[in-house]
């Protein structure tokens, strides 16, 4: 079993103490006392972020989903035709660096929509003051992947005229939150930890299959997993790969599937849950299954990425990787 000791030895940036605290960040930064921007006359939302500032807006596309708000997702450097007076433009750098986010920030002297920054300093924060932008400095936690949740309660906290998400049920994923890390931190290594049973059991290529509105979820475990466990991640709908990825399993190969289920899916989702179930029994396919809480969509979002988070976590660990280093991204972005 994994012990605290030999975490602390590879995590090097000890980014594990960050992922213990998440409940209490979250619930701080939704708690803190911001400013608020009057919003109410907006009827189409574009995130846009990259890497885990855009998770961010992935999160909140779930969310919004069963509003009556468009949202769009911009990861790059374009600005939807459709932005007009009625539309929100977030922009989220958790650095104030990424360069994509800040060419979108750009669009404000041109755009009829009204932009609002958030992102922990740097140029984004230079940027936002001098064009009166409205601007919500963030304290980064560790790296942007690790300071995700305070970013995003902070992010509710400053929309939660437009976000169908009230007080109460924000409070009730904070308990979630709560009763999730006492499960999976670092104080629980044993047995019973899902976390660390998952991650234990991942020695290849994983693929997560989900339900439509937990794809935000599934999303960040592929990015969580490539950043700290720098390994290859597939996901898919399990709807649509009903209609072609499940042909795939015709073939032997190391890919290990992981069933990411809502406790209240579509009967027909949860019909091709039991379906698929089978369907690996019969072919001798090893799987695993992981489930939402039973709660609101900002717990069950919430609660399986700090899940899958410590999985990724936990399965660098395992493998002797320190999480922290992304050298590959900083090769890149020495190119630009």
């Amino acid at each position: 079993m994994l012990t605290i000791e030999e975490i602390k030895k590879i995590d090097s940036k000890s980014m594990y103490s960050v992922y213990d605290n998440w409940p209490k960040i979250a619930e701080e930064s939704y708690s803190k006392k911001i400013p608020k921007i009057d919003i109410k006359d907006i009827n189409h939302v574009v995130f846009a972020g990259m890497g885990g500032s855009g998770a961010i807006g992935d999160i909140f596309s779930s969310i919004l989903s069963k509003s009556q708000i468009h949202v769009s997702i911009v990861k790059g450097y374009h600005l939807p035709k459709t932005v007009n007076n009625r539309t929100l433009v977030v922009c989220t750098s958790i650095s104030g660096e990424t360069n994509e986010t800040l060419s979108i920030l750009e669009n404000y002297k041109n755009s009829e929509g009204k932009f609002i920054a958030f992102s922990s300093g740097g140029k984004m924060e230079d940027y936002s003051k001098k064009n009166n932008i409205d601007f919500y400095k963030i304290k980064k936690e560790h790296s942007p992947r690790a300071s995700f949740l305070g970013f995003l309660y902070s992010t509710l906290n400053v929309l939660e005229e437009i976000i169908p998400i009230n007080e109460s049920e924000v409070k009730e994923s904070v308990r979630h939150l709560v009763q999730t890390k006492n499960k999976i931190d670092t104080h629980s290594l044993n047995a019973e930890n899902e976390a660390l049973k998952l991650a234990n059991w991942i020695k290849n290529i994983p693929i997560i299959y989900y339900p439509w509105g937990l794809q935000s979820a599934a999303i960040r475990f592929k990015n969580s997993m490539q950043e700290n466990s720098k390994k290859h991640v597939l996901f898919e709908d399990v709807i649509e790969a009903s209609h072609n990825g499940i042909v795939s399993w015709e073939k032997s190969s190391n890919i290990q599937p992981i069933l990411m289920q809502g406790k209240d899916d579509h009967f027909k989702t949860r019909e091709r849950w039991k379906i698929f179930k089978e369907f690996f029994t019969e072919k001798n396919i090893d799987y695993q299954e992981i489930f939402s809480v039973d709660s609101n969509i900002l717990s069950k979002l919430v609660c399986l990425v700090y899940t899958l988070d410590m999985t990724s976590l936990y399965n660098a660990v395992i493998e002797k990787i320190d999480p922290t280093p992304v050298t590959s991204i900083d090769f890149i972005k020495s190119k630009l």
